[in-house]
């Protein structure tokens, strides 16, 4: 208890230390990701929010999101989370499956997930929760229902991403027992073309790869990323950027803590160059809706850049994967799924 005491005012004085960088920026979005209401009490996050608003410009209504699992949140924390600043929920759903939870070692099972998300919806209209498709032994049928099942709780907000097999995990190890078998590209590719399909057909927007919301419930926290726009993480591992350079925190927790009261930021920075830039633009860019401006590319990078970029996105757009509307390149419907291996070979390399 006392650790977790001593991490949550090291936050809070990260952000006081660091509110210099965003002198000129205003806040749109706050995000507590990694599960946190497990660990943090209402009063954690009202004292980081608070200091937030202290150091920081905030627009009138910011996008405050708190992430979670179902078996975290009781129906006591969900009511206390509302009554606070906190306006959306991230719930890691995964499956309302029981053998796909097992088989995932997540803490949660299907009743709870589906408890969860009842109660939540009464108090919190903003909502998105996580499903992982491309699950071994899933079959369309099965994914259908999985998708239907979330759709029945009228949830504005689906992240979608495919499972992958990290390694030193419980399914890790079931794959190499012969437990389970690996995931299935093909499998994956079929269930992805269902969800597009059943959730354009429900209204939802697929505005980036692995995410669909309704109009009006895009996640601000993540468009902020894709769209290239500053962000400041707080906390051991956390991520920072401001359009030129990136910075990451020191892992290390007690290390993290010792700089902290220091007053020494922990953490490591990378310019980031012309062709870095280029290359993340690209990569963000094609997985959204707003695609990668052609007009952006050779303002911000140069004719040759963009002629290189065309040269190499040419049978791409031969075979119907890509498509230019508006001076702006995007993926078509059939190039969705494989919008990452498409970018990474319109990437430059070694130009400088």
């Amino acid at each position: 208890m006392k650790k977790k005491d001593e991490m949550v005012l090291a936050l809070a004085k990260e952000i006081v230390i660091r509110k210099n960088e965003f002198e000129n920026e205003t806040i749109e979005t706050i995000y507590f990701g990694g599960g946190t209401p497990s660990i943090l009490a209402i009063a954690d996050l009202r004292l980081l929010i608070d200091s937030i608003y202290e150091n920081y410009k905030v627009i009138e209504n910011p996008e405050i999101t708190v992430e979670a699992n179902p078996d975290d949140l009781s129906e006591e924390q969900i009511i206390a989370l509302s009554n606070n600043r906190i306006n959306r929920l991230s719930i890691g759903i995964q499956s309302f499956f029981e053998d796909d939870l097992k088989m995932m070692n997540r803490a949660h099972n299907s009743a709870e997930a589906k408890k969860c998300l009842e109660i939540a919806t009464k108090y919190f209209d903003n909502i998105s929760l996580d499903l992982i498709y491309g699950v071994p032994g899933m079959s369309n049928e099965k994914w259908k229902q999985n998708i239907e099942t979330a759709l029945s709780f009228n949830i504005p907000h689906i992240s979608s991403y495919a499972l992958t097999v990290e390694p030193k995990t419980a399914l890790h190890k079931l794959v190499q027992k012969g437990k389970v078998t690996a995931p299935k590209d093909e499998v994956a590719s079929e269930h992805f073309m269902i969800l597009v399909e059943m959730l354009e057909a429900n209204s939802f927007v697929h505005y980036e790869l692995s995410n669909f919301g309704k109009p009006d419930y895009f996640s601000k926290n993540n468009s902020a990323y894709w769209l290239g726009k500053k962000y400041i993480g707080i906390g051991p591992s956390a991520h920072s950027y401001n359009g030129i350079s990136r910075s990451w925190n020191v892992a290390n927790n007690s290390l993290y803590l010792k700089s902290i009261q220091e007053n020494q930021l922990p953490n490591e920075t990378e310019i980031l160059s012309v062709t870095d830039r280029y290359n993340e633009y690209v990569m963000t860019g094609l997985r959204t809706i707003w695609g990668v401006s052609l007009d952006r590319i050779q303002t911000e990078f140069g004719q040759n850049y963009l002629d290189y970029l065309l040269k190499e996105a040419k049978r791409f757009l031969n075979d119907d994967l890509l498509f230019i509307e508006n001076n702006t390149l995007k993926t078509t419907k059939k190039g969705k799924f494989l919008t990452d291996g498409i970018a990474s070979d319109l990437f430059y390399l070694n130009l400088e």
